[in-house]
């Protein structure tokens, strides 16, 4: 790309802030998720376990969820775990779904199983609906 290429030097904190906005909201999503895999396998889900299968610190995965709670899609009780709300519940279904399409979709273009899983965990959050719509379509084409 030569400099004559490159966005006006105006534009580039906005496409930054998308960046790190589009970046917030998967991460967001991720824990959603875990969290209700978490309830669907253990009843609950404690900071320490959510910590544990995301791979951060105990404070990491706290903050995480004092966000969650902030933004209504959990909510945590004392001395027990954190509990999706029916929007947080709703939101992990949608980001579930989503992320099993672009699996189903990676893996009938030819990408192994185990690379597919790996690829749709970053590509889940940000496929749009209309890219979305059309894996379905391929897959239900495909049979």
């Amino acid at each position: 790309m030569t400099q004559d290429d490159s966005p006006p030097a105006a534009a580039q904190p906005d496409r930054f802030a998308h960046a790190r906005e589009a970046q917030a909201v998967a991460l967001l999503e991720d824990y959603v998720e875990m969290i209700g895999d978490l309830m669907a396998e253990l009843g609950e889900a404690r900071v320490a376990d959510i910590a544990l299968r995301m791979g951060v610190a105990q404070p990491t995965a706290t903050k995480a969820v004092a966000r969650l709670k902030r933004e209504g899609l959990a909510v945590s009780r004392p001395y027990r775990g954190v509990f999706l709300t029916d929007s947080g519940a709703e939101l992990a279904d949608r980001v579930r779904a989503r992320h099993r399409t672009v699996v189903a979709f990676l893996v009938a273009v030819g990408v192994p199983e185990e690379v597919a899983e790996l690829d749709a965990e970053g590509m889940e959050h940000h496929v749009s609906a209309t890219t979305l719509r059309a894996f379905e379509a391929f897959l239900a084409e495909k049979g």
